[in-house]
């Protein structure tokens, strides 16, 4: 299909300082907003399955939502690069709301998965489109001083959703986690209107990559289903393969690919995205595992074992700051990703010895291990990928780095699940963080072989 966008206005003049920072505040409660949406209704569920009934499909509530985020975030990468990335953007806020509304007013388990369904795909626009904006808006050279404010959003939406989550249930009831997104959905939209200034995007015939984004959609939810254990494996199997193989072929041929595969020709893509889909594995794993080890092994409250997360919550947070802070001042930063990740392996090798003994104390200065590397690691990955490509590829490289980490978390917590179910928790445990501090060893070696390209001085 081919199109033509519409003609831009005049070019955007440059954001003074000020404007800058709403517009970064702006973009940042966006992410949050999706983010949150993860995890948020995981302490409603008892709640929700009270009143809508449908418990043998309540794991879809959570699972709709991760499977069209993950598969539309290239979609909408690749959307923004096309006709601009304010005008995606506000299309991503716009469909989030809306949905979120909808979910709100569910009547029944089918309707409630349907409409996280379309939330999700708002979700994946709201995350890829502010990644992508922050990096058009600020050079590469200084977006580091911007990273722990946008790790430690990512960090508050993963561990702070089912606490947010819980209270809200509460006090208001489950659908106010989806009512209250309308008011904050309006304030996010309104301002990303008014404050966001961004370049235009040239007036040119495009190429709607149609069969390209189809075949991305179906491989890649092919692929969650199978890491989720849901569906049957003899139709999920051919169809996840064939998916793949036919995308390979379309965005060979294709003149607007979707994912364009000479993406992976350069060396830092490839390795960052086999860092990127080692965080998600080890961020899920921990934030999903390390609780339930604590509940059920070690007889820890619900809101005990969740407060212990939160050193590895600071850790993130410090981390990010101080990476972010020294890369942007001396322009190098391949040190952190190398030290991050075996940080990481490092503190799943502690968590790995553990039982039923062992002291809270040591328990945290593991997750502390895991939070400074995942604060090393998970930003610069993406600030990495948008520095390798030109800037008109910036938003299929902040997708790739996007998609990759939402995979490595869905395969992560299927994989370690069942490496649980083979055997009593206490045992189990131990197996989980061993091929997690494996999984991080191999990620230090991809970051180990990372290419310190001078970081760019101007966004353009």
């Amino acid at each position: 299909m081919v199109v033509s966008p519409p003609r831009p206005g005049p070019a955007a003049a440059p954001m003074s300082p000020a404007r800058l920072r709403a517009a970064f505040a702006v973009l940042l409660l966006g992410m949050l907003l999706a983010m949150l949406d993860t995890t948020v209704v995981g302490t409603a569920m008892p709640t929700i399955v009270g009143q809508l009934g449908g418990l043998d499909r309540l794991s879809w509530v959570v699972t709709a939502y991760t499977l069209t985020t993950a598969a539309s975030t290239p979609i909408w990468g690749k959307l923004g690069d096309l006709y601009g990335r304010k005008r995606v953007h506000l299309s991503a806020i716009a469909l989030f709301t809306l949905a979120s509304v909808a979910c709100g007013f569910a009547q029944d388990m089918t309707q409630l998965i349907a409409f996280r369904a379309v939330q999700g795909l708002g979700g994946g626009g709201l995350a890829v489109g502010a990644l992508s904006l922050i990096g058009v808006l600020v050079p590469p050279r200084d977006r580091g001083r911007y990273q722990g404010l946008t790790a430690s959003v990512m960090a508050a939406g993963q561990i702070g959703g089912p606490l947010f989550g819980g209270f809200v249930t509460s006090f208001l009831g489950w659908r106010w986690n989806f009512y209250l997104n309308l008011p904050l959905g309006l304030v996010v939209f309104a301002a990303t209107a008014v404050v966001l200034l961004v370049p235009p995007v040239p007036r040119r015939r495009v190429h709607l990559d149609v069969a390209g984004a189809l075949l991305l959609t179906t491989a890649v939810t092919g692929l969650l289903l199978l890491t989720t254990g849901t569906g049957p494996l003899v139709v999920l199997v051919p169809v996840t393969v064939v998916a793949f193989g036919a995308f390979v072929g379309v965005e060979r041929r294709s003149r607007e690919p979707v994912l364009p595969l000479s993406l992976f020709a350069e060396r830092n893509i490839r390795l960052t995205t086999v860092v990127v889909f080692v965080v998600g594995v080890v961020s899920f794993g921990t934030i999903t595992f390390v609780p339930l080890f604590q509940q059920t092994v070690q007889g820890a409250s619900a809101s005990g074992s969740g407060t212990l997360l939160l050193p590895m919550t600071l850790a993130v947070v410090v981390a990010s700051q101080v990476a972010g802070r020294v890369s942007s001042r001396t322009g190098r930063y391949r040190i952190f990703p190398i030290v991050g990740a075996s940080a990481m392996a490092a503190g799943c090798a502690v968590l790995a010895t553990g039982h039923t003994g062992t002291p809270v104390w040591l328990t945290s200065g593991a997750l502390v291990l895991v939070g400074a590397g995942l604060g090393l690691t998970t930003q610069l990955m993406t600030l990495i990928a948008q520095n390798t490509v030109p800037a008109a590829e910036i938003g299929v490289a902040t997708a790739n780095t996007t998609m990759f980490r939402t995979i490595g978390g869905a395969v992560g917590t299927s994989a370690f699940g069942a490496l649980l179910a083979t055997g009593p928790l206490e045992t189990g445990m131990p197996r989980v963080f061993t091929v997690a501090a494996l999984a991080a060893g191999l990620a230090a070696v991809a970051a180990w072989r990372i290419r310190e390209v001078p970081l760019r001085s101007t966004s353009r």
